[in-house]
């Protein structure tokens, strides 16, 4: 097996595990610097940064387990340190470009700064870290809006850069980041507390390899990597061999009816592993392209299969040589895989829609450890109002929009948190409103979103606010999950779509679906409810007890008792005769067993759309670039509804010929644009 024989050389499996959790104790220190630095509600209350160590070779060999993101583990750095070329000691370097650092960075408001570790003038390792920046310009607060066509159009674009030259800060480079963001000293305090950060790393390496002197240090930090790989490739063995297909939607830019197809074959070969996502739709015209450049074992892509990893070894070496054993097939100029200037803003909802798909194809390989899909959605709820003094922008994080997640195969889902985005924090509402003068109204979870089934899906949230300023501006990046439902798993029903509602209950109640920008007044309040998570297992056979357990507590209604479970419900108690009349009445309407219950709307979106006419618009566009692709595929889509409401079908065949006559239209050459 590979790796085996690279751990077999550093013969003392005491001394390696001392090296990982001296690791750790570093990346872990590095994370507890920035959570206390920080000046962001973003990072010092949701906790949106990370922390690592990475090897000379652009490897990350430890990482934070219980502070900041869960997403560090296959973060290439490769490309990033051979674009900077040599460093000189006491130099530290930024970045946010997705592609000068090949996707290292995904987006603009991901700022990365990282310093080179030197041992008598060599380099040993890297120092990593990063946030999410609040604001780094662009067309609106926050800087990300689903609607940006065009990378320009979402803020500031840096190259990895010098920030410290031999431990000189370039003032500079400090100006242009504060000069292009709407709150420049909360975002360069934020900036402040990654540079403590790697600042300590760098003490701690130096003291680690004072201790065991630096070829220990070297072979550790391979040995620590291998280990890993080793780990990992025992679990893909695990799995039978074979491909399996599963295929979600993104809903894509507000506005616009036209769902975006995320498509996975999973290959399974022995212990090795392809994430093939040839069938995805080509990039949009819209904020949410994931540029992955189809790096080997790309974070953003290998989420599902690392946090499966993690939950079957709880304590498995976490670093990247996880994701050694995974190769990422993402086709050029495809949604994952974006020519510039592809907008790549709201590119956390593609990503969770991505951890969505590798679930579904894991479920039919490994059926018994797979949950339901989750709430499919970490929106960012983001809010700004005018200053007091100055001309001065107010901008804070109110909550991440999280839902459910989805039931598992033994117990029920976690109501108001995603195991997709569970590293993501609540804000408390005191600290909100001590923020930015909003009033929180209500915080909690929302009755009868949780999928039924045997075992029910998480519950969502519903938070709802009152603006108590003249004025005040929300983004609200990432909703999704508004038109098709997350999916149950075998026989369970699909979780609750997410709603959005402006002044509810009153005569100017207003449903809003999915935000982009929103101007608010004094005295508007917004609702927003989030997902629940699919639920798992035919519902009429969940236990009565905890049915009626969900009822006291506010979780399930009367009528979602009867209706999902069978359960009558009088006075508080179970009507046991009633409800086993109603339970032998499902069970005799009950059809076989149904793997993913996806919902009506999308049924109805698929016998409209079915994947061979899909594949076939695919094809005909695959020999086009996908600068071209993007602008053509919407018009071939409109023709084609065209077509259906004037003759009422469309043979596959005519297809090509469609899509040539609409290169035509539009004044693309054949050959497709250069």
């Amino acid at each position: 097996m590979p790796g085996v024989e690279r751990v077999q050389t550093m013969r003392d499996p005491v001394l390696i595990e001392v090296l990982k959790n001296r690791f750790q104790a570093i990346v872990d220190e590095m994370g507890f610097v920035i959570l206390k630095t920080g000046y962001t509600v973003f990072v010092k209350e949701t906790g949106d940064f990370g922390a690592a160590l990475v090897s000379p070779q652009g490897e990350v060999f430890a990482v934070p387990l219980a502070i900041g993101v869960a997403s560090m583990v296959g973060r290439p750095m490769q490309d990033t340190i051979a674009f900077v070329g040599e460093p000189e000691e006491g130099d530290v370097f930024i970045a946010n470009d997705p592609e000068t650092t090949k996707g290292l960075s995904t987006h603009l408001n991901d700022l990365f700064v990282w310093k080179p570790v030197f041992h008598e003038g060599r380099v040993v390792c890297y120092a990593l870290t990063f946030i999410h920046a609040s604001d780094v310009g662009g067309r609106v607060p926050g800087s990300i809006a689903p609607s940006s066509r065009e990378i320009f159009e979402e803020g500031l674009i840096l190259p990895p850069t010098r920030l410290v030259h031999r431990g000189e800060h370039q003032r500079e480079v400090v100006e242009i980041l504060k000069a292009n963001s709407r709150v420049p000293e909360q975002n360069w305090g934020d900036i402040r507390a990654l540079v403590a950060a790697v600042n300590v790393a760098e003490e701690r390496v130096r003291n680690l390899i004072r201790k065991y002197g630096s070829e220990t240090f070297e072979r550790g930090v391979e040995a620590v990597l291998d280990y890993a790989e080793v780990q990992a490739r025992t679990l893909i063995e695990q799995i039978p061999d074979g491909d399996y297909t599963f295929a979600d939607y993104m809903e894509g830019a507000v506005g616009d009816d036209e769902p975006i197809l995320i498509k996975l074959t999973l290959r399974v070969r022995g212990s090795n592993l392809v994430l093939d996502f040839t069938g995805t739709d080509p990039q949009v015209q819209s904020a949410f392209n994931l540029p992955s450049h189809s790096q080997r074992g790309h974070w953003c892509l290998v989420r599902g299969l690392v946090d499966y990893f993690r939950s079957t070894i709880r304590d498995i070496t976490h670093n990247s040589g996880l994701v050694r054993p995974v190769e990422v097939v993402a086709p050029r100029g495809s949604l994952l895989n974006p020519y510039p200037p592809a907008a790549v803003g709201v590119r956390a909802a593609t990503i969770l829609r991505v951890y969505d798909v590798t679930m579904a194809a894991l479920a039919q390989a490994v059926s018994d450890r797979i949950p339901a899909a989750g709430s499919g959605q970490a929106s960012i709820l983001l809010v700004t109002v005018p200053g007091l003094r100055g001309g001065q922008t107010r901008m804070s994080v109110v909550q991440p929009l999280v839902g459910g997640s989805g039931a598992r195969p033994f117990k029920d889902g976690v109501d108001g948190a995603d195991t997709a985005s569970g590293y993501l924090r609540n804000v408390p509402a005191e600290a909100i409103e001590n923020e930015i003068p909003i009033l929180i109204r209500q915080y909690g979870l929302r009755p009868d979103s949780g999928g039924p089934g045997a075992y029910r899906g998480g519950t969502g949230i519903a938070l709802e606010f009152e603006v108590l300023s003249p004025k005040a501006i929300v983004t609200a990046r990432g909703l999704e999950r508004y038109r098709f439902a997350p999916w149950g798993l075998f026989s369970g029903w699909p979780g609750a779509t997410g709603r959005t509602t402006l002044n509810p209950g009153t005569p100017g109640e207003r449903d809003l679906g999915r935000l982009d920008v929103l101007e608010l007044q004094r005295g508007d309040v917004l609702r927003l409810e989030t997902q629940g998570g699919g639920g798992y297992g035919l519902p009429s056979t969940r236990d009565l007890v905890r049915v009626l357990s969900d009822f006291r507590r506010g979780l399930v209604s009367i009528e979602q008792a009867r209706s999902a479970y069978g359960v009558v419900i009088t006075n508080g108690e179970i009507d046991q005769g009633q409800t086993e009349r109603l339970r032998d009445a499902l069970a005799r309407r009950a059809g076989p067993v149904e793997i993913f219950g996806v919902g009506d709307a999308r049924k109805a979106y698929e016998a409209r759309w079915p994947e061979a006419l899909r594949r076939a618009v695919q094809e005909a566009l695959a020999q086009y670039s996908g600068l071209a692709q993007e602008v053509v595929s919407r018009v071939v889509r409109q023709k084609i509804e065209a077509v259906w409401a004037r003759d009422g079908s469309l043979a596959l065949e005519e297809v090509d010929a469609l899509v040539r006559a609409v290169m035509v239209e539009l004044g693309f050459v054949a050959e497709g644009v250069s």
